[in-house]
């Protein structure tokens, strides 16, 4: 990769990898580090990198560089265990975008990774397995299981109408 396409990349792929992040953190500055992490680690091997492969690169590390950033804060504050048991919601909402969202926010966190991916950036099965380097069809029980989830959560579309 040249260093023209390396900037090319940076336009064209930054936004797209600050949303990925920011859905799944919730923090802005977190993410910008994370993105800012990724093209910092993009420019250190840019030499080695297909021009073409470089939007699963930069997905893969940011994923990875969330993973890692995630579990160091587990690490360092174990506050409360999180209740991912709790099915149903009992809260009153103003739309179904809240409900959606709290739902996500308690799906465990690769199954929310892989589901981000595939309905919010529209990665295929085969790249989200290269992203997140897993095989396709682990992938594909991780989405199914987030839906089955967010489907029990929501509960009838009826109810939040």
């Amino acid at each position: 990769m040249t260093i023209e396409e390396y900037n090319k990349a940076v336009d064209l792929f930054s936004d797209r990898v600050f949303r990925f992040v920011v859905k799944n953190i919730k923090d802005v500055h977190k993410a910008e580090d994370i993105v800012q992490d990724s093209y910092e680690k993009l420019w250190k091997y840019y030499e080695n990198v297909n021009f073409l492969k470089v939007r699963q690169y930069l997905f893969s590390t940011a994923y990875h560089t969330l993973i890692d950033r995630i579990r160091k804060e587990k690490r360092i504050s174990s506050t409360e265990d999180m209740k991912l048991a709790e099915n149903g919601h009992n809260e009153q909402f103003s739309d179904i975008k809240e409900v959606l969202n709290e739902a996500i926010e308690k799906l465990p966190e690769i199954q929310k990774m892989v589901l981000l991916l595939r309905d919010y950036e529209g990665y295929s099965y085969k790249e989200i397995a290269e992203v997140a380097e897993l095989n396709e069809s682990q992938v594909k029980v991780y989405i199914y299981r987030a839906r089955v989830f967010l489907k029990e959560y929501i509960g009838s579309i009826d109810v939040l109408v």
